[in-house]
């Protein structure tokens, strides 16, 4: 109950009921080990030293029922959303879980750097729908907050750049309309750990940092691998292998809580199960329809990191695509490019495969096996709907839309055309019947899309073979040595690939750059023709083309975004915040709120050392939480948010 003279942040409303409805492990011994017949494990957070706000999330902080000033202006703030002080009401606990790991099964994994805190009741009154939750709480989590039996070789603490970037990711997802679990809170301190980032053999020290997580529950496909058998590759097994009766009770907790409706209407286990798994795959299929239109790469898609309910979950080496790349790999330790872009949907197909096998007799393997032949089918169709959506195809469904689109991004990628950035200029395309028909209209918009390609040289290290030198050096002799046999290997998609590539760079080199534009000139106004004739069919004879066309360029700059979290631009922020300024994350922050409309004098200050250019110099902004000095910012080169990446961009690496 809550008592006289408490802050808001001691007054939330605690229902714990993960920690009521399934079993809980409760020592409190210290160290790593094998937790078994539990889904969750009491652990106590270790403080840290002077924790201070870097940035807040006013939107995600109302689903709890706060605003930012409640946690801003709370003395014991930091510490309570950092688990450096336990608020009222919640129970510290770690959540056990296994996963298949790059396609291996790697056993117990679990929460090893973060802590749920507790699941806070919404209110009730909430008419607005984003503010709702399915169970009507929200699990909080803190990110960062010491050992837990999950931890491994690990230590438990996430550093200020990981956090940063979780934490603006988080909110620029939520932005762009995509399901997600959502970030609070940033929070860093004066406790420094060691960090090799690029696995170099070059630590570093960096400050231990903490997000804040919300969402409905953090449960996920890996969720339901603790109870598998030993696997037949690696030999491991889940740590309560053979205990059907609790992954019964898991499975009627997730579905009572989270699927109520479902619940409701399958009083037959098997058919309510069924139902449930054709949810969970059609949220899938929705979800990653919804990161490929928006050139968006998790980068480390593990089975133990698929949310139960479609939601984006976990951040770490993501990225959003520049340059339009199918093979677009944005985690540098992905050797074997297994998690490429053009791959998601297909990886996403086979996590789905693991969670049917996890289930075991819970799900009839027959019924698995239809609904996952639904899933591409289901993908497909989200994925068409939304690519309609970004060029404006709204009134007609047309058999030719979707070689449209496939033909748009084969010319971006043959033109390394910037992803983001293209699309958002197609909304300048004039419909015939409303625009100029002649060439100059459409001349002016490539010569804009052009200035968003890339050049000979760039092109030239994108086309270069990403196979194993030897392998493909063997590959190409067999052609002499065995052309049958090189025949039946250069079927093979990845091979085929690599020989593109081959093809591909063999132009290039036999090119110039000013031939390399008239070529990119000619491929663009080609295709532009087509969209424009395509747009004339968005009109009947009862409608106004004027109208229509406005509506179509409204729709268009409401789902193309003209800023999204790109690497070198986390990367900015996240170099001003380890120098002590926490302002460029603040500023970031706000307009990623807002990607779809990017002020013209809002900019981002280049951090020293990085070749930046703009109009104007200085840094805008001040550091509001940041009691530190901040650094003199005069004669700081600044880049808008929504301009092509600088060439300094390209080094960037993420692990």
């Amino acid at each position: 109950m809550a008592q006289a003279g408490q802050t808001p942040l001691q007054r939330l409303r605690f229902n714990n009921v993960a920690l009521r409805k399934l079993p809980v492990d409760a020592s409190l011994d210290g160290g790593s080990r094998t937790v078994r017949g539990a889904c969750f494990s009491r652990v106590e957070p270790q403080p840290l030293p002077r924790p201070c706000f870097v940035a807040v999330s006013p939107r995600a902080l109302a689903l709890l029922g706060l605003s930012a000033e409640d946690v801003l202006m709370d003395p014991r703030g930091p510490e309570y959303l950092s688990g450096s002080a336990i608020l009222p009401g919640s129970e510290p606990a770690a959540h056990c879980y296994c996963g298949h790991q790059f396609g291996l099964f790697a056993g117990q994994l679990g929460d090893g750097a973060v802590c749920y805190l507790g699941e806070v009741e919404a209110r009730l009154d909430r008419t607005d729908q984003e503010l709702r939750s399915p169970c009507g709480r929200w699990e909080i989590q803190v990110k960062g907050a010491g050992l837990t039996p999950y931890s491994r070789q690990s230590d438990g603490r996430k550093v200020l750049r990981s956090s940063i970037r979780e934490f603006l990711c988080s909110e620029a997802i939520f932005a762009l309309g995509i399901p997600t679990t959502r970030a609070g809170s940033l929070v860093t301190s004066d406790l420094y750990v060691q960090r090799d980032a690029f696995y170099s053999g070059n630590p570093k020290p960096e400050r231990c940092s903490v997000v804040l997580r919300i969402a409905p529950t953090f449960i996920r496909f890996g969720s339901f691998e603790i109870f598998n058998p030993a696997d037949d590759f690696t030999g491991r097994q889940g740590p309560s292998a053979g205990r059907h009766e609790i992954r019964a009770q898991l499975l009627d907790y997730v579905i009572e809580m989270f699927y109520p409706e479902i619940q409701a209407e399958h009083p037959d286990h098997k058919a309510r199960n069924a139902a449930f798994f054709r949810e969970v795959t059609v949220r899938t299929a929705r979800l990653v329809a919804l990161w490929q239109s928006v050139g968006f790469c998790h980068g480390v898609l593990n089975t133990d990191n698929m949310s139960i309910l479609g939601l984006t979950i976990d951040y770490g080496p993501f990225g959003f695509m520049d340059r339009y790349d199918p093979e677009f790999v944005s985690n540098a330790s992905d050797k074997k490019r297994r998690y490429t872009f053009e791959a998601q949907p297909y990886v996403c197909r086979w996590n789905l495969a693991r969670l049917a096998e996890a289930l075991g007799s819970e799900l009839q393997a027959s019924t698995a096996g239809t609904i996952l032949d639904e899933f591409m089918p289901l993908y497909r169709n989200f994925y068409l709907g939304n690519m309609r959506r970004k060029l404006g195809l709204l009134r007609r469904e047309e058999p030719e839309d979707e070689e449209l689109v496939e033909d748009l991004l084969k010319i971006m990628h043959n033109t390394g055309a910037d992803f983001t950035n293209v699309f958002r200029l197609l909304s300048s395309v004039c419909c015939p019947l409303v625009g100029e028909s002649g060439q100059g209209d459409v001349g002016s918009v490539v010569d804009l899309i052009l200035e968003q390609c890339a050049s000979l040289e760039e092109l030239k290290v994108a086309n270069h073979p990403t196979m194993e030198p030897r392998e493909l050096e063997m590959i190409l002799s067999m052609a002499e040595t065995s052309p049958g046999l090189f025949n039946m290997t250069a079927n093979r998609p990845e091979v085929a690939k690599q020989l593109e590539k081959i093809g591909r760079l063999k132009e290039l080199l036999e090119t110039n750059q000013d031939d390399l534009k008239v070529k990119q000139r000619d491929d663009w106004l080609i295709w532009i023709n087509r969209y424009r004739k395509r747009l004339t069919r968005e009109c009947d004879s009862m409608s106004d083309p004027a109208s229509v066309d406005e509506e179509r360029v409204r729709i268009m700059d409401a789902t193309n975004p003209a800023v999204v979290l790109r690497n070198y631009i986390a990367q900015n922020a996240i170099e001003w915040a380890e120098n002590g300024d926490f302002s460029e994350v603040q500023r970031l922050f706000k307009v990623l709120e807002n990607p779809y409309s990017v002020p013209p004098d809002v900019k981002q200050p280049i951090w020293p050392g990085k070749k930046g250019s703009c109009e104007t110099k200085g840094s805008t902004g001040q550091n509001v939480m940041n009691s530190g000095e901040k650094k003199g910012t005069a004669d700081i080169g600044c880049l808008s948010y929504n301009t092509k990446p600088p060439e300094w961009a390209r080094e960037i690496c993420v692990t």
